[in-house]
């Protein structure tokens, strides 16, 4: 799984790379996209197509580099499509199941942290996988002073980045969704009710909107800790 995990990563970094290349192209020749600011939908492909160069050359640049994007569009599809189907027979899939209960956490940002953290439960606390991601602050300290920077960065980069990302939908008010499944219901409900204001809590503190969100992304790792602990157990029991 973790094999597709990163593959997966490889071609959205494809991807990426493949739409730069097109906006700077454009760029370049003062082909600018007369619509709003949202890039890359359906309506932006469809000007793409519409754009004529005035050299045949120039003309199959753009279409080269068209052609680029849309290869790599397909095979982050293919690669997305490839998880879904790995995951059914995955032996953690009860438990991304149950991550999923966990706001801004999809199924693919669960199997990519579980995938790359693997069996989170191996961690005695959740001080220590936080620690682990790179989630805690460094510390600088000489003799009776103590000051501490930003994050450390160790560990993981991937999981640490789609931890992040899952961390900023807890921006917005708590409240219950039908996603929720019944098992991790309590828990999840008690990390939206706790995340949430702890964003808004330390937005108050005069705290930026990305430190805020880093400080909720490593609370959120708790919540993981525990959900993921409590499956584990559970699957334990029944192979037992």
């Amino acid at each position: 799984m973790r094999d597709l995990v990163r593959y997966r990563e490889d071609c959205k970094g494809q991807r990426l790379r493949a739409r730069q290349r097109i906006n700077g192209y454009l760029l370049r020749h003062g082909r600018h996209w007369p619509g709003n600011k949202t890039r890359w939908t359906k309506a932006f492909c469809n000007w793409l197509d519409s754009l004529k160069f005035p050299t045949a050359a120039q003309q199959a640049v753009l279409q080269g580099y068209i052609d680029m994007e849309r290869q790599a569009v397909e095979a982050v599809d293919d690669a997305t499509a490839q998880i879904e189907f790995a995951m059914e027979q995955w032996s953690l899939a009860p438990v991304v199941k149950s991550l999923v209960a966990l706001r801004g956490i999809d199924k693919l940002a669960a199997v990519t942290l579980l995938a790359e953290l693997g069996d989170i439960s191996r961690f005695p606390s959740p001080e220590q996988l936080m620690s682990f991601l790179g989630l805690v602050p460094a510390e600088y300290s000489s003799g009776g002073r103590r000051r501490q920077g930003r994050i450390t960065r160790a560990g993981n980069p991937l999981a640490r980045r789609m931890l992040v990302e899952c961390a900023w939908a807890h921006r917005f008010p708590a409240r219950k969704t039908p996603h929720m499944k019944r098992e991790a219901k309590a828990i999840a409900w008690q990390a939206q009710k706790r995340l949430c204001g702890r964003y808004r809590k330390l937005l108050l503190a005069g705290k930026n909107t990305k430190q805020a969100n880093v400080a909720v992304a490593r609370e959120l790792m708790g919540f993981i800790w525990d959900v993921v602990r409590i499956e584990i157990g559970k699957l334990l029991s029944e192979a037992a």
